[in-house]
């Protein structure tokens, strides 16, 4: 269970960060697309340690 806590807070951690470069990447969008383009890249790389995050929680979770 300890470690499903952890794998849960580290995910919550990456989602804020995830949501926080998305909005940087559409605010850069109109003045620096170059900025605007590695930002996005720096969300769909999280995206991807999210989606993992999310199948080791699925898999650490006791079947009933």
């Amino acid at each position: 269970m300890k470690n499903i806590s952890k794998i849960k807070n580290h995910q919550i951690k990456l989602q804020l960060r995830y949501k926080q470069l998305i909005e940087q990447a559409y605010n850069l969008r109109q003045t620096d697309h170059a900025l605007s383009d590695v930002s996005e890249y720096r969300a769909i790389k999280l995206l991807n340690k999210i989606n993992r995050l999310k199948y080791l929680e699925r898999e650490a979770q006791p079947i009933a």
